[in-house]
């Protein structure tokens, strides 16, 4: 089975890394000092997000991770290098700035409900120092290690730079490794040639202004986008509606499965994550979107942002192949 392929795998991650922080309690008076409700605090914790979160999720699939990022000079970073030393992933590739903040979203709950998000963030470009620092991190491992694909993961808060991009595609290019992305809107052109983009729905719409509903609009939309990207393989998650892959002209749906979603954030680090090492197996395109699409259904049975259960996923995937 292609999921026990994917140990040992090395995977080069590269984009924005953040702490997601959550704040749970019971809400049952209101401020006498505000219209506002007091929430009664009773658990806080802290997760591995964004980039970093994908570099959890291949440590889970089996593979070796190593996460390449600027964050701040500041409390948050400590707290941020304890969480992936928790989680015995590398520290190696992050570069300090004091120029900017560790990206925190903190997200306060009454109960299992969601009420309030405050995010602590700067989404400025890396400026020459910052960006010159982390590149020579990312060839520094790069030169040390094969690594059979690169992530790139972007979430708007400026490490993944149009310049940024640019450099690291083209150095894979020179090396033969596959790159897999994750876009935001901000540089959405900018991934030109990639081995594998992977939109959702509403980013592909945005990213190309068009207002594309049903499957066959959106299947138009991907094929149009792909001949603007030239990449290999064109996937859009499609949230309810499962997901889609563009592959040499040869285009498949597959449903999103019944699932009792509980949170959908960190589904498309998972989702990411799968499809990346499976295209570092050369996997063929139905099964890259069938174990994406598996994968990112399961994360969203679970509250917050956790990485994927691989025994669950190869149970689900063995499950649904006899069906």
């Amino acid at each position: 089975m292609v999921l026990d392929e994917f140990n040992g795998l090395k995977a080069l991650v590269v984009g924005d890394v953040m702490i997601d922080a959550y704040s749970k309690g019971v809400i049952e008076r209101m401020s006498p000092e505000a219209p506002v409700p007091i929430v009664n605090l009773r658990e806080h914790f802290n997760r591995l997000g964004g980039a970093a979160n994908v570099a959890l999720n291949l440590k889970a699939l089996g593979a070796m991770p190593l996460v390449c990022s600027v964050i701040g000079d500041d409390s948050h970073a400590d707290e941020l290098f304890a969480l992936l030393r928790e989680h015995g992933l590398a520290t190696n590739g992050l570069v300090k700035s004091g120029k900017r903040v560790t990206t925190v979203k903190h997200r306060i709950f009454d109960g299992d409900k969601q009420v309030l998000r405050m995010d602590e963030e700067d989404t400025f470009d890396l400026d020459n120092e910052e960006h010159q620092d982390l590149w020579k991190v990312i060839v520094k491992a790069l030169d040390e290690e094969h690594f059979d694909v690169i992530i790139l993961q972007d979430y708007n808060k400026g490490v993944l730079s149009e310049r940024m991009i640019q450099a690291i595609v083209a150095e894979a290019g020179k090396r033969d490794i596959p790159v897999a992305v994750d876009p935001k809107k901000k540089n959405f052109f900018s991934y030109q040639g990639v081995t594998l983009f992977k939109p959702n729905a509403k980013e592909l719409r945005d990213g190309l202004g068009v207002n594309a509903e049903t499957i066959d609009e959106l299947r138009q939309a991907a094929i149009a986008l792909q001949e603007q990207l030239h990449c290999q393989y064109l996937m859009v998650t499609l949230s309810d509606k499962g997901v889609m892959i563009l592959h040499d002209s040869i285009f498949h749906h597959l449903p999103a499965h019944p699932r009792n979603i509980a949170d959908v954030s960190g589904a498309g680090d998972t989702v990411l994550s799968v499809a990346a090492l499976c295209v570092a197996q050369k996997a063929d395109a139905e099964t890259i979107a069938a174990l994406s699409n598996l994968a990112g259904g399961l994360v969203c049975e679970e509250v917050g942002v956790v990485p994927i259960d691989k025994d669950k996923l190869s149970q689900e995937a063995k499950r649904i192949s006899h069906e």
